[in-house]
């Protein structure tokens, strides 16, 4: 059951305290929010269904191991803020911000499943819905962390440093009440530190995972 684009609308953001946690905390308790991005008379809405968690200092795989820097201060500023960035040359990456200000950590989305405004995505992505099976063409809008940010029009000078929990926000993190689901940890996965790391969180069994 998902929840219409007028119900969506009337759903108030995740509160900052709800980030002002671990990220080991809030990463399994991201699984099944729904992502919202408001685009003019559009709704896009997609369930987060693979998310991973970043630690700061002493964790050797997140940005801000380093320290503080002009591209990562987000990852240190309040709670519940966006964090982008790009890799690879081609794509965006979708972050939040955890832990009180001050303290770096975050949560990087891999994954969702694609509910409301599908064509829009499609559109943004370059896939075909009309193509192939059906159920392959919808994993790859969103299944992925740069096929998600490329979905949602997610990029660094649009959305990096933009207050998630703040309603006027045209991209939040929204509650519609979809029952809790079956949860797998696993290591991360797409990085070369830290391999062996617990903090991939996934909807278990959920066909929209970016690796299974």
């Amino acid at each position: 059951m998902v929840a219409t684009n007028i119900s969506i609308l009337t759903l108030p953001p995740l509160p900052r305290e709800f980030y002002q946690r671990d990220p080991r905390l809030v990463s399994p308790n991201l699984l099944g929010k729904l992502l919202v991005r408001k685009q003019r008379k559009r709704v896009l809405a997609a369930r987060i269904v693979e998310v991973e968690a970043y630690l700061g200092a002493d964790d050797p795989a997140a940005h801000s191991a380093s320290g503080r820097t002009l591209r990562n201060a987000v990852l240190f500023g309040p709670p519940g803020h966006s964090y982008v960035y790009f890799i690879y040359g081609n794509h965006f990456c979708f972050n939040v911000s955890c832990l009180p200000d001050g303290e770096a950590g975050g949560v990087l989305f891999r994954a969702l499943e694609p509910l409301t405004g599908i064509k829009e995505m499609a559109e943004a992505r370059g896939v075909s819905l009309n193509e192939g099976k059906a159920d392959s063409a919808l994993r790859k809008l969103t299944s992925g962390p740069g096929r998600l940010a490329e979905a949602f029009g997610i990029t660094r000078d649009r959305d990096n440093a933009k207050d998630l929990t703040d309603a006027r926000s045209d991209l939040t993190i929204v509650d519609d009440g979809f029952p809790s689901q079956p949860i797998e940890i696993t290591p991360r996965v797409g990085i070369t530190k830290a391999l062996d790391h617990p903090l991939r969180y996934i909807v278990a069994g959920n066909k929209f995972v970016s690796h299974r």
